[in-house]
């Protein structure tokens, strides 16, 4: 196993080569030694290591087939390079990089066909059969989406069958332009993190995002079709405005956003979240995102700031007004409870000013909403709309309640808990379904 030989695909992130290395090792001392009854227990000691790591890694990625394989291709599209980078951006790609990704292919085909069958008999492990044909009880991942994790599943019989390297180098090519590369092309969501000691941040996957759509959110049609209309404009190349989604709390402005990244995936949708203390990085976070093949949402979930805080200023740098144009596969979303975002006081608007300037306060105040081109408006039910959003719940959710006593309760648990809106209408259905007899 020449894995030292390889060009492009070296030093994988995080180490997640670990296991092709122990492999690759445990190959070659089995072929260079004589076994005897000194080395043998070694070498299945670390065969049986790369079995547990194996099935490991089908609990976690929710891969079955042959693993062995699976864990090879994962390899391949986790891999950011010149060349699977280039392919993400325009399929098959020209240069002498194709060189270089054919010599790695003609190693990677050595992996894949490697026949360990004789390895197994002489060290007493069968049990690596059970590796090469995982049938899984639950094919669920905890890391990537079902159709993720099913190309990669099938992606690893197309390399194993592949005649030539230059087939495979084909076949992962195609894989690339379909379904991207690296951790963006295999997530929906992420966030920022600070690399302590270096100064420097780092986007990472969020694994797990609720799986919410647009259409659970019951009501809300027009500002749900103008938050559609603009992100479809935005990924079919159109122009399209940064967005402002405010109104009252529990109205349902961040499930919407979560609903895009679940909805447009499959349209090169990604939604990166960020914290206000983070608005210092955003350059930083802007400059990894801006020449890759997706489509980014930067989302800012109840955005708000008091008088003394200023970190709205980095954001009206970024939005608007820095001499660096915003790139075109970026937009930022953001949710607030205040539709000016940043608190006003009655003494900005006085008549009787107590000095000249506080008609530019005022405009500094407004100046951060007004670069949202598209503010976008969530207001509270009225007693009827919420009640149709209970019944709307409660069918989805199949409580079993006659529709007078439901209300009833519903309105007796919305003066108690706040008052009326799309999450007290959650939390009162969370609480009927938890209740004894009635399903999830």
């Amino acid at each position: 196993m020449r894995i030292n030989e390889l060009i492009l695909y070296r030093k994988f992130a995080e180490g997640r080569d670990g296991l092709l290395q122990d492999m690759a090792g445990l190959v070659a001392q089995y072929e260079e030694s004589v076994l005897s009854r000194g080395n043998v227990p070694a070498l299945r000691n670390v065969f049986y290591s790369c079995i547990h790591e194996l099935l490991d890694l089908a609990g976690t990625y929710g891969f079955h087939g042959n693993l062995w394989h699976c864990y090879l291709a994962h390899l391949l599209v986790i891999h950011e390079n010149s060349y699977s980078r280039g392919c993400e951006m325009r399929g098959e790609i020209e240069g002498t990089v194709n060189e270089a990704a054919l010599h790695d292919m003609g190693i990677f085909q050595e992996l894949f066909r490697h026949d360990f069958s004789l390895m197994c008999r002489q060290l007493h492990v069968p049990e690596f059969s059970m590796v090469e044909d995982y049938e899984s009880s639950c094919l669920e991942s905890r890391v990537y989406n079902f159709r993720i994790c099913e190309s990669i599943c099938d992606l690893a019989g197309k390399l194993r069958w592949a005649e030539s390297p230059r087939e495979m180098k084909d076949i992962l090519a195609q894989f690339y332009k379909e379904h991207g590369v690296g951790k963006f092309g295999l997530h929906k969501s992420f966030r920022i993190v600070r690399v302590q000691g270096e100064g420097a941040v780092r986007i990472e996957p969020i694994p797990v995002i609720a799986h919410v759509a647009l259409k659970d959110l019951i009501g809300y049609e027009l500002p749900k079709r103008r938050l559609v209309e603009n992100t479809e404009a935005f990924l079919e190349g159109r122009a399209a405005n940064n967005c402002l989604l405010y109104g009252d709390a529990g109205t349902g402005k961040s499930t919407c956003i979560k609903a895009l990244a679940n909805e447009y995936y499959d349209r090169g949708l990604r939604v990166v979240e960020v914290y206000r203390h983070q608005f210092q990085d955003l350059n930083q976070v802007i400059g990894q995102m801006k020449n890759r093949n997706y489509k980014f949402i930067i989302f800012m979930d109840d955005l708000s700031f008091e008088d003394f805080e200023t970190e709205y200023k980095y954001l009206k740098a970024v939005i608007e007004g820095g001499l660096e144009k915003k790139p075109e596969n970026i937009l930022i979303y953001a949710t607030s409870n205040r539709r000016h975002l940043i608190r006003e006081n009655y003494s900005d608007k006085e008549e009787i000013r107590q000095d000249m300037h506080t008609s530019d306060t005022v405009q500094e105040k407004l100046s951060l909403a007004y670069r949202f081109g598209a503010r976008i408006y969530f207001g509270a039910p009225d007693k009827r709309q919420f009640q149709e959003i209970v019944l709307g719940l409660a069918s989805r959710h199949g409580i079993e309640m006659g529709e007078e006593e439901l209300l009833l309760e519903a309105s007796r648990w919305e003066l108690s808990q706040g008052g009326l809106s799309g999450r007290t209408a959650q939390q009162f259905i969370n609480y009927l379904s938890g209740k004894e007899g009635n399903p999830e």
